[in-house]
């Protein structure tokens, strides 16, 4: 499955951007939510998502990288996000924030910066829809591909089936055309593509190239 990281696209133009993904039938639209603070960039809040939310009924796959995201996951709900990915290290209590997403009959998602442990799985992977590996630190697009995210997202996938859970792993940063097989075979169920599909000519081209690949 691919989903768009629009963080990349032409903001002067999203709607022409969202409707080749409607018509191209994108799986998921990944939102970068970014505060400053737990990441050194800012992106946008909740208000634009509930402009976006206007121009297309795909899922909006949400990642908070933002301190204490407990404080807004009602908003983001509200807007029209569909899933919600935060970090364990975002907030104090993990579980119970996890709990909250899933109050609001969302998908909840927690997400594994390249220096941290999968450990944390082992206590909260059988409450989560989905694992977001950072296969770059979080922050900037257009990083290079840390390679030995293979081996993490590997050892999920061991996790999961050996748990007998349906918990999709998503990979996100330094995703192109070039690596995007060996993220697959290593584990992967989504991909996050944000630079290699808004490159600024492109976009339903790039969109159609990723789907062959799956």
């Amino acid at each position: 499955m691919i989903s768009p990281s629009i963080l990349s696209a032409n903001f002067s133009n999203l709607e022409k951007e969202f409707n080749i993904m409607n018509e191209e039938q994108v799986n998921f639209i990944h939102l970068d939510i970014m505060d400053g603070n737990y990441v050194p960039n800012i992106s946008f809040g909740p208000g634009v998502i509930k402009s976006l939310r206007t121009l297309t009924d795909i899922c909006f796959d949400t990642h908070l990288m933002i301190n204490n995201p407990e404080k807004f996951i009602e908003e983001f709900a509200k807007v029209g996000s569909e899933i919600i990915t935060i970090h364990p290290d975002s907030t104090i209590h993990l579980n119970r924030t996890i709990s909250l997403i899933k109050s609001f009959g969302l998908k909840a998602g927690l997400a594994i910066n390249p220096h941290q442990s999968i450990d944390v799985l082992d206590y909260t992977i059988e409450d989560l829809d989905l694992v977001l590996v950072m296969s770059v630190n979080p922050g900037f697009g257009g990083q290079s591909f840390i390679d030995n995210s293979l081996r993490k997202i590997n050892s999920i996938r061991d996790l999961i089936e050996k748990r007998k859970l349906e918990t999709m792993i998503e990979v996100d940063g330094g995703i192109k055309l070039n690596n995007a097989k060996k993220v697959l075979d290593a584990g992967a169920d989504i991909l996050v593509a944000g630079s290699a599909i808004f490159d600024g000519k492109n976009t339903r081209e790039n969109i159609r190239k990723f789907k062959g690949l799956l």
